[in-house]
């Protein structure tokens, strides 16, 4: 029999990425974790002994099915070009890649449109072979169950059908090697008894559905339910939906504080939903677009014959909202003429028309919110200083995106779904090197940015594909952390981002410093970056230690 061969590995070699600074591993856009086979191993005698052998068999099958699933995407990104054998064999050279265990093709057929698929593999040095005959010696049944799952999840996201890989031979039972065989699911007698494996398990399904009920009669009494209008989970996010609960059930005016896109007005509908206004208008007014001319009466209302071209009485927006709530957004902009008759609605709840001297009774909320310091308005005279204090009474604070990066994931997960319904696209989500770029972000625009750019991605992601980079930023270059991949040995070497060569130089001929003054400056700054770790500032260099000891030695530095 023909001896099947692998192509060169080195594609696959250089997806891998180890970044030190920030503690992360890189595949391609996936994020990895490198782990003690003796942790794997230690968790895995722990569910056994928990919940049993069964459901620790379902568990980690399936665990293993979604990351064969996450590499068939990879191969078919990296090798889709190449032939269909070629990018197929990127699964098991990934699985060898990672660690898990050396694999040998014996014969393998596939026909990817008609769906046609039989494989047959060896496996040596499993390491969920050896953790099990170390834990539990030898077995009667194949123990490499994550494996298997890999390799049904790899097949079957490669072909597009299902295909189940049953190992028919295990070193834990005593054989000499570990034989996986493949093919379609209904090609075998006893499918349903290994298909079970590959559905969701029953006692951790039990579980969460007791965990469900329990949440549930938890927030019943505790009368904490979030509306769908807000998504968070932070600590700032929690702080400043516990003060808008707590304002929802008395008549408080309420002042949001926050910088542009923040999500002020999410928060006031919150406010009036939680509230006893609920069944009562909510109406919403942007201060900042009102001319100052019509203010007054966008605000008040107007009675005919009040001025040229008010040809009727029209009832202003306060009117409008009696028995709910009014939401200033911007007040920082509103007249000082303006402001007054505000005052006067918070301390005696009356309006009077424009041209009409009759006082109308009114019963609203007054939310207000704003992205400017209004002390320093009412120092520069642009505030009411009685206004402010009485808008101030209760002010809450929204803090910016950046600092609740834990809200960022159910925020993008919730606009993901809502723009994929939109443009009716299926998307399988964001990558994990996604992801991390987005929560580094510093989001100066904030969860209204954080909107814009995820449509965007929406928009530009190919069609039953990831959301990377490139759709969401319009410059993306190679990230200047990953600074270590995998040799053609195995070995991590050295591989620095490249920069932009004649930028810089044009940048340092530009500046006129000198060669020598050039060379005192990088070994300084180098030195002081590793805080004096002569070893890490050579790295930085690009040269060895004691080239960089000579070069301090003679510049005459310390």
């Amino acid at each position: 029999m023909t001896t099947i061969q692998y192509p060169e590995s080195n594609d696959l070699r250089e997806l891998v990425r180890f970044s030190e600074k920030d503690g992360t591993i890189w595949l391609a856009g996936n994020r990895m974790v490198l782990m003690h086979t003796a942790a794997l191993g230690s968790l895995r005698k722990e569910l056994i002994g928990s919940v049993g052998k069964e459901h620790t068999r379902r568990i980690l099958t399936r665990m293993g099915y979604t990351s064969g699933v996450r590499d068939a995407e990879l191969a078919k990104r990296i090798r889709g070009h190449q032939s269909a054998t070629d990018a197929f064999f990127s699964g098991p050279q990934l699985h060898m890649l990672e660690g898990v265990v050396q694999v040998t093709p014996v014969h393998m057929h596939m026909d990817i449109e008609s769906g046609k698929f039989t494989g047959e593999f060896l496996w040596e040095n499993s390491w969920e072979q050896e953790i099990h005959m170390r834990d539990f010696g030898q077995s009667e049944e194949p123990v490499c169950w994550s494996q298997i799952g890999y390799a049904s999840g790899y097949t079957s996201a490669f072909m597009g059908r299902f295909i189940l890989f049953k190992e028919v031979e295990c070193v834990a039972c005593g054989h000499n090697h570990c034989r996986i065989v493949g093919k379609p699911l209904e090609e075998w007698d006893d499918a349903e008894a290994h298909a079970s494996y590959f559905q969701p398990d029953s006692m951790l399904t039990h579980l969460l559905e007791l965990r469900t009920q329990i949440d549930y009669l938890r927030t019943t009494i505790s009368q904490q339910t979030q509306t769908p209008q807000l998504i968070g989970n932070s600590k700032g996010f929690k702080h400043a939906y516990d003060l808008v609960s707590r304002a929802a059930v008395t008549q408080v005016s309420v002042l949001l504080l926050g910088e542009t896109g923040v999500g002020k007005e999410r928060f006031a509908r919150t406010l009036h939903q939680l509230s006893k206004r609920r069944h009562g208008p909510f109406v919403a007014i942007n201060c900042a677009a009102l001319p100052n001319e019509l203010v007054e009466s966008e605000l008040f209302g107007v009675e005919k014959g009040a001025y040229t071209g008010a040809q009727t009485s029209r009832t202003g927006k306060f009117e409008r909202a009696d028995g709910g709530t009014v939401f200033l957004d911007e007040i920082g902009e509103l007249p000082l003429a303006a402001q007054a008759k505000l005052l006067r609605v918070l301390q005696e709840g009356e309006i009077e028309r424009l041209g009409d001297d009759r006082v109308r009774k009114i019963n609203v909320r007054i939310v207000a919110a704003t992205n400017v310091d209004l002390l320093t308005a009412v120092k520069e005279g642009r505030f009411r200083t009685d206004l402010f204090y009485r808008l101030n009474v209760y002010p809450i604070q929204i803090p910016p995106l950046r600092e609740r990066v834990a809200d960022i994931p159910p925020l993008v997960e919730v606009l993901l779904n809502r723009f994929s319904t939109l443009y009716e696209k299926k998307l399988l989500g964001v990558s994990d090197k996604t992801m991390q770029a987005i929560k580094r972000h510093q989001w100066p625009g904030n969860v209204r940015e954080l909107e814009n750019i995820i449509e965007r991605g929406v928009i530009l992601a190919p069609q039953g594909g990831w959301i990377e980079l490139e759709h969401l930023f319009t410059h993306v270059g190679e990230s200047k952390n990953w600074e270590h991949l995998i040799s053609a040995a195995g070995n991590l070497e050295n591989k620095p981002a490249p920069c932009r060569t004649a930028a810089l130089l044009e940048a340092i001929l530009g500046s006129g410093i000198s060669f020598e003054s050039l060379e005192i400056s990088l070994l300084e700054e180098a030195v002081r970056r590793s805080d004096g770790n002569l070893s890490c500032a050579a790295r930085l260099l690009g040269i060895t230690r004691p080239q960089l000891q000579y070069r301090l030695k003679k510049k005459d530095l310390d």
